[in-house]
């Protein structure tokens, strides 16, 4: 049952990125300021849907992230901040 609710869940956050993937266009090709506001209110909700899902799935142990070297982090920040 528990792979079973975690498969689920994994689905349920893959459709809602690709829903915030799609607000997010939606806002920058927007031809007016009132489409564009609707796009940005829809995108900002869809990104408080995705973070409450990951952090139900955080909580269960279902969705780990790594924490980053920080020699990586000052690595790639030099070499962007260069360009």
């Amino acid at each position: 049952m528990q792979n079973q609710d975690k498969s689920l869940m994994e689905n349920i956050l893959l459709l809602q990125k690709g829903a915030c993937d799609l607000y997010m266009h939606g806002t920058i090709e927007a031809s007016t300021a009132n489409v564009q506001s609707a796009f940005n209110t829809a995108l900002n909700d869809a990104l408080d849907i995705q973070g409450e899902i990951y952090g139900k799935m955080s909580a269960k142990g279902w969705y780990t992230t790594e924490q980053a070297e920080q020699q990586k982090i000052t690595k790639l920040k030099n070499k962007f901040s260069a360009q």
